[in-house]
């Protein structure tokens, strides 16, 4: 049969090797891409958590100061933020390129992130604030175990997008020859003359960690929302 035939030619001119070989080197990136995007997200949201419970409720002045530097990160590109960050802290601190680079990333993740935790915040009611004080609890104590673990539950969907923008924007530590996915991916071009190819794969293998990340979060959002009296019917 003519199609079956032109399938098994297509088959056969697939470079196997090359893909195979190349799966192997970008498994290496992956983890490190990963690394890179589990601890600038963790720097993003410890950071985030700090600056967004100050928006909300540290007064006027610092949740001006807090603004502004949300809308300084915000509004220059991310490449820009690695390398002005990344050169301002290894000016101060002798710090490998790859720690360095987290921290630009977790410091950059951290306007975003705010944003999250302050848009978390003002989205549980006020009630529970009033509610919380008429019992005699501090303010610090309201935010810390009142309004702080529903705001939590309510960043997670906004959070998956930072989760997803945060591995993407892991690609950008390339620059400082950091070996994660685009690296490799630039290694091997050198190597094969096949760009197409093989940035092709890193796209895949990019989707794949976003995938897993969002399907896991979309999990977890699952196990520790409130119910609510539609769910319970």
């Amino acid at each position: 049969m003519p199609s079956l035939t032109s399938f098994s030619a297509l088959l056969l001119n697939i470079p196997w090797n090359l893909i195979y070989s190349t799966v192997r080197v970008l498994l290496k990136g992956m983890v490190v891409t990963i690394e890179v995007s589990i601890a600038s997200l963790a720097i993003g949201l410890v950071l985030g958590l700090i600056l967004g419970i100050g928006r909300v409720y540290g007064g006027k002045i610092i949740g001006t100061i807090i603004n502004y530097y949300v809308l300084l990160i915000r509004a220059i590109p991310p490449v820009l933020t690695l390398f002005i960050l990344f050169f301002s802290i290894t000016s101060i601190i002798d710090l490998p390129p790859l720690l360095a680079g987290i921290i630009s990333l977790g410091v950059a993740s951290s306007a975003y992130q705010t944003e999250i935790i302050r848009g978390a915040l003002q989205s549980v009611s006020e009630s529970q604030m009033i509610a919380a004080r008429a019992i005699g609890m501090s303010k610090r104590s309201a935010i810390w175990n009142i309004i702080l673990p529903q705001a939590l539950r309510l960043a997670i969907p906004p959070w998956s997008n930072e989760v997803a923008l945060v591995v993407k924007n892991s690609s950008l530590v390339y620059v400082l020859g950091i070996p994660e996915i685009m690296r490799e991916a630039q290694y091997a071009i050198a190597r094969t003359f096949q760009p197409l190819l093989i940035f092709s794969i890193a796209a895949i293998f990019y989707y794949i960690v976003v995938l897993i990340a969002n399907k896991g979060l979309s999990v977890l959002e699952r196990k520790i929302s409130i119910p609510t009296p539609e769910h319970s019917l």
